[in-house]
């Protein structure tokens, strides 16, 4: 999978911009506030409807417009697709090959991308909500039902909290509402955390491999998937669909008294452990960034393993935050591997011989020159 082209209008700091990329690596080079990170961003848009460094639209359209436009062209295996998205304050506009697309869901799977930026290597010692996204954004692109259970579940989770304080303030009394609520919730919830272990465990199996590879076999990677069910339950969506149940029954005062839903995937994390340590609270920063950059790079396995097609690799000034040696691991492994598109601010700090023919694009106040 890769982006042949990306056009541009109103998007960030440029009014236009049309570029071809190159299937291999592009690297983007510009001084800060230049542009290059925006233009990242415009894949990472194009691909899942919205930002991972802003909260709305607003903050995407271009200063004194009202409407931004991104089109691109992706080549799969099966052939090229169009796609295009329209941002404005009364919200997104998706097509696919012209053909508007009803439910983003439908929509988001197209452009499969992967995100390594510096603040990725806190995807170890950072929050649990950084894992939880993490997790629903990567896997919600291999898995259409996945992306379909988490919407699912964030719909009934904000009513069933509502309904929640609306019992602890007394203003509402019907339990049996609770109950369907309850029963609503515990459904999607199972599909989620069955389907979390499922792709966890292969993201593992992963990762070991190309952890051991940068700790030179002298380290051993693993996750745990910390959830408040018992993890000998797992077994099936059903089972955990009866264990929440129970959980929501034996705990239906405290949640009432609390006023928000106690259990669930929007509570659950993930850990890391290197040779039995944590690695949050005992590992090296070392230790932690070579956990972290084997995560990401497994994703890239794991994507193919799962949808047949290898992602679009974005790395975002990455590159100036890894030591020598775990740079050199990151450009060996993805090259002529991945369509990567890379940003920095200098070609001092890359290791440029480690790259195959990149392409080099130029960019300052919006304009991208080669």
């Amino acid at each position: 999978m890769q982006v042949n082209e990306l056009k541009l209008r109103n998007f960030r700091n440029y009014d236009e911009a049309d570029v071809q990329f190159s299937p291999g690596v592009n690297v983007l080079i510009g001084q800060n506030a230049q542009g290059k990170t925006n233009l990242l961003e415009a894949i990472y848009v194009l691909a899942l409807t919205r930002s991972h460094r802003a909260n709305g639209n607003r903050d995407l359209i271009k200063w004194e417009d009202k409407v931004a436009r991104i089109w691109g062209v992706v080549q799969r295996s099966a052939g090229k697709t169009q796609l295009e998205l329209t941002l404005s304050q009364k919200g997104k506009q998706a097509k696919v090959n012209h053909i508007e697309q009803a439910k983003l869901s439908s929509y988001i799977g197209q452009l499969n991308i992967i995100l390594f930026a510096p603040e990725d290597l806190k995807i170890v010692k950072g929050s649990p909500q950084i894992r939880r996204r993490f997790m629903d954004i990567e896997f919600g692109q291999m898995s259409n039902k996945y992306l379909y259970n988490i919407s699912q579940y964030r719909r009934i989770l904000k009513q069933r909290n509502i309904y929640l304080r609306q019992l602890h303030f007394k203003k509402a009394k019907d339990l049996v509402y609770l109950d369907v609520l309850s029963e609503q919730l515990a459904t999607f919830a199972a599909e989620i955390i069955y389907q979390r272990v499922q792709l966890l465990g292969k993201l593992q199996a992963w990762s070991q491999k190309i952890h051991s590879e940068i700790s030179q076999q002298q380290e051993t990677l693993k996750f745990k998937y910390m959830t408040s069910l018992k993890r000998e339950n797992l077994g099936s969506p059903e089972q955990i669909y009866q264990i929440l149940l129970e959980k929501f029954k034996a705990n239906h005062e405290k949640e009432v008294h609390q006023g928000t839903t106690i259990f669930g995937p929007h509570r659950d994390d993930l850990r890391f452990s290197v040779n039995g340590k944590d690695v949050a609270q005992f590992g090296s920063q070392g230790q932690q960034r070579t956990a972290a950059l084997a995560t990401k790079l497994a994703e890239i396995d794991l994507m193919k393993e799962e949808t047949g097609e290898y992602p679009v690799l974005l790395l975002d000034d990455v590159l100036s935050e890894l030591d020598e040696s775990r740079q050199t691991h990151l450009l060996t492994d993805i090259q002529d591997k991945v369509q990567t598109f890379l940003t920095t601010t200098s070609l001092s700090g890359v290791a440029t011989n480690l790259i195959h023919n990149p392409k080099l694009f130029k960019i300052k106040d919006g304009i991208i020159s080669n």
